[in-house]
Order: C-alpha cells, then sequence, then structure tokens
C-alpha cells in the first residue's frame, strides 16, 4: 500500500487501512511496560536474597558450561541529547575512562569467578551511553580484559554487537571494531531532518550515516541496525515520510522505532525541549503508522512491537523457528539462558534471578573499591512468574501461545486459571488483533504493534480493577 497523505480542509486525508489502524492505535492508546524482563524492573528491590544467589553461583561455577551473554554499559557521552532516556554522564573529561576501565576490570574479573570463566560468551552487547567515547586504545583494552576473564568465540554464529552514536567514529573505528571481533553495528538515527536533529541536539546529516553505512558494509559486519525515534519536537507526517525514505534507502538489516516520551520532571536534560514543539498525541499516532505501513511497503517484516527485519533477517528466521527471545537489549536471538550485565546500571539475568548493579557511578566506584559486586537491587521469580514470564515471552516473541503445551508444562488449566485474562483479550480479538482458539493465542499481523497491551492483562503486579485501570509509570504502548 503506498501512502497517499493530503490534506482537505486542514484535515487529513488517509488511506482506509491507514485510518483504521489510527482508530485502533487511538483506542488502545496507554501506558505499560516494555517487558524486556518479567517481572518488570520497577519489582526489583534492595530487599532481595542476594546471598542465596551467591551461594547458589559459588556452588556450581567451577563445572558450569552453559553458553552466556554479556552486556557491557559504557555511561558517558560527549554531547547531550535532549531527548535521551539512558542511564548516561555527559562529559569531555577523556580521564573519566580511565577511572571506569580500571573499575570495570576488578567487576569483570569477580563476576568471571563467580559465574565461571569457561562459559562460552554465544552474545555480546555494548550499550551506553556511547560505548564509542572509548578510543581505540581503551577498546582495544576493554575486549581483552572480557577475553582474558570469560571465553570470548571467533565462530560465524556468535552476536558481538555495539551501539554506534555516529557522530562519534569514522572508518578507522569502524574497522578497529571488527577487527576485535564485533560483527554487528547499531546505529542511532533517531530523525534525519535538520529541524528535529536541532531541536534534540543532535546533528548528524544523512550523507555522514551514508557514509558509515558504505564502511560497515565494505568491512563485512554481519548485520546493520538502525535505532529510530518518533514524537520528538517538529516532527510531522511530511517530515517522517522523508526519514523513512531515507532509511530504506539505506536497507539496514533491523531497525527499532522508539516512541519518545516526554517526561523532563525525571529526566532534566528534556527540559530543553519546546513541549510546544511536540507533536499532538493524534498526530504522533499518525506518525506511528505511517512508519509502520511505509515499512511493510518496503518489504520489512515487522517482528513484533517496535522492530522491523529484512525477511531474510536471521530474527525473522528464528521467530518462525522459536527461537526469538526479549530482554533488555530488545530482541535477539535465543542463544543463552544467562546474561551477565557489567558496568553501572547494568542489569543480569541469571536463572530466577534479576540483578541490577548501582545506578549510581559513585556508589558503583564504593561497591567495587570494596570488593563487593556492584549489585544494589533485583528479584527472584517464582513459579507463578515463570509460568506469567511464559505466557508473555511466548506471545511477544513467538506472536503464538499454546495452552495444551503450557498447560503441560506448568500443571495447569489455563482456561480455569486465566479467565479473567481471557476474557480481557475478548474485546482486542475483537478488533482483529488476536485469535482465541480452544488451544491457542495466536496474535495477528495488525496485533504486532500492540503486543504490550496484549500482554498486559496477564501481568500480576499491574494494578487490577474494573478496566479502567490505568498503569503509570511506563512509556506509551504506541
Amino acid at each position: 500500500m503506498t501512502i497517499m497523505i493530503a490534506n482537505t480542509a486542514g484535515s487529513p486525508s488517509l488511506p482506509a487501512e491507514l485510518a483504521e489502524d489510527v482508530a485502533l492505535a487511538r483506542k488502545y492508546a496507554c501506558q505499560g511496560p516494555r517487558y524486556t524482563s518479567y517481572p518488570t524492573a520497577p519489582q526489583f528491590s534492595t530487599e532481595f536474597p542476594l546471598a542465596d544467589y551467591l551461594a547458589g553461583q559459588r556452588a556450581g561455577a567451577a563445572h558450569n558450561r552453559e553458553p552466556l551473554s554479556l552486556y557491557v554499559h559504557v555511561p558517558f557521552c560527549n554531547d547531550i541529547c535532549y531527548y535521551c532516556a539512558c542511564n548516561k554522564i555527559v562529559t569531555r573529561r577523556k580521564n573519566v575512562a580511565r577511572t571506569y576501565l580500571d573499575h570495570l576490570q576488578r567487576e569483570i574479573v569477580a563476576q568471571a569467578e563467580l559465574v565461571g570463566r569457561e562459559r562460552p560468551i554465544t552474545q555480546m552487547h555494548w550499550g551506553g551511553g556511547t560505548p564509542t567515547y572509548l578510543d581505540h586504545a581503551q577498546i582495544t583494552e576493554l575486549m581483552h580484559l572480557l577475553a582474558s576473564n570469560f571465553r570470548l568465540l571467533d565462530k560465524n554464529y556468535r552476536e558481538y554487537s555495539i551501539e554506534i552514536d555516529p557522530r562519534t567514529v569514522d572508518n578507522a573505528t569502524l574497522a578497529l571494531l571488527k577487527g576485535v571481533g564485533f560483527n554487528r553495528i547499531s546505529l542511532g538515527v533517531q530523525d534525519f531532518d535538520e529541524q528535529v536533529q536541532k531541536a534534540v541536539n543532535r546533528i548528524q546529516p544523512y550523507e555522514q550515516v551514508a557514509g558509515l553505512v558504505d564502511s560497515v558494509r565494505n568491512l563485512g559486519f554481519r548485520s546493520l541496525s538502525f535505532d529510530l525515534i518518533y514524537g520528538l519536537p517538529f516532527q510531522d507526517r511530511d517530515s517522517i515520510a522523508r526519514t523513512v525514505q531515507q532509511v530504506i534507502a539505506l536497507s539496514p538489516d533491523r531497525i527499532a522505532c522508539y516512541n519518545y516520551a516526554h517526561l523532563p520532571e525525571r529526566f532534566s536534560s528534556q527540559r530543553a525541549i519546546d513541549r510546544l514543539a511536540l507533536p499532538a498525541p493524534e498526530e504522533k499516532l499518525l506518525l506511528h503508522e505511517i512508519i509502520s505501513h511505509t515499512l511493510k511497503d518496503a518489504g520489512y517484516q515487522h517482528i513484533g512491537m517496535d522492530h522491523y527485519v529484512l525477511p531474510g533477517d536471521e530474527l525473522a528466521l528464528a521467530q518462525a523457528e522459536g527461537r526469538l527471545q526479549r530482554n533488555f537489549q530488545g530482541y535477539s536471538l535465543r542463544m543463552a539462558d544467562d546474561l551477565v550485565g557489567l558496568g553501572v546500571s547494568a542489569i543480569s539475568q541469571m536463572g530466577d534471578y534479576y540483578l541490577q548493579n548501582a545506578r549510581d557511578l559513585e556508589t558503583y566506584y564504593q561497591r567495587v573499591e570494596a570488593d563487593e559486586l556492584a549489585i544494589e537491587r533485583g528479584c527472584r521469580i517464582d513459579e507463578e512468574d515463570r509460568l506469567r514470564r511464559h505466557v508473555i515471552m511466548s506471545l511477544i516473541c513467538d506472536l503464538h501461545l499454546d495452552l495444551d503445551e503450557c498447560n503441560r508444562q506448568f500443571g495447569i488449566d489455563f482456561a480455569g486459571k486465566f479467565a479473567a485474562e481471557l476474557a480481557a483479550l475478548a474485546p482486542m480479538a475483537a478488533d482483529g488483533l488476536l485469535q482465541l482458539e480452544a488451544d491457542s493465542i495466536r496474535v495477528t499481523a495488525r496485533g504486532r504493534p500492540f503486543l504490550r497491551n496484549i500482554c498486559m492483562p496477564f501481568d500480576a503486579y499491574l494494578p487490577r480493577g474494573d478496566g479502567g485501570d490505568r498503569p503509570a509509570g511506563f512509556s506509551a504502548t504506541v
């Protein structure tokens, strides 16, 4: 479907299918979790059985050979992007990286001793902040630290990815990243419109990004991802349509498209954004639908929520085969059950535990200097959490839940236990977002943008009531 948008007497005239999807987005728009974990991060507490976790890991580390994922958080940025809600520290004092690496080394050694040095690292992701805030020598040093303490792989199937601010790298940096072992690149594009870029203090012309894309391809990286954001100041249907067409012209393998949440009371940098320049709620819904329809018309497959991939991408193949997972980095291949987070604010998922490091840099330093793990809060899941996590992650990743298999695995009567939840899904089924069958729940193509809404009835930690309760403190579901 080619989208033609015209204005008649000041009112938008939309293709029928797009207008219907905008109406659905308006109906289901609310705040809700992104389900990068279940239970979600608001359920993490300083009052959790850390001693039990440590004892269990120490008992099994010596003989553990199971695959492991690593996440490394580098919090520093050269400049502030006004929209950003990440855990970051904006500074141009390069000595801060030296101090951080010294502490990170101590944490890496401690974590390797705790969870086991011989576990193959099938997946690794560096995020931030801006990981390429580190200079070439520091990037090399950090990778050497990881290789000296964990079993990094030189196999084609590994997924070693890094987030990149296009303003911080050149061809030499990309070549270095390829040389030290990264095979996937994620570029923070956000928007190509010059007025929008100025309004959020992130100037990166299309030509600059296009040049980096050429280098990524010439260097033989296995995958290229773009991050986009909609709902930014001065975005409108024309500017977002131009940005999406420019993105399509560069043909990234994966595109993540996030909804900007304006929360200046929580994120001080957002106070620099003029709220009057933000798209109105109705316009923001339209931006979402324009992006979705345009990408799908260009051949991208909507795997769910805010992620689109080319049909031959490994994520698309993994979803078809039931090998897709969702964690704190978004969607990825299911290659390891456990994830260790390293660095300030990093989150680990280890067995029945979620664990988060200190979110404040000074507290992180103090814990490391005291020869303690940097873990500040977390939670241990129980059998009820496992069941609900299985339901939610099956719907988000597989777009399908086998009720008979769920009954067998957890020893329940799904229809009886989740009668209220199934009733809450009935209106969504009537709107064509999913199919409720005797033995399964199936998410339709139309329902993929609404996966968070579909999962929320199964979230035991959200407020319950007469159906009018809306959870607060999360981002908008669409």
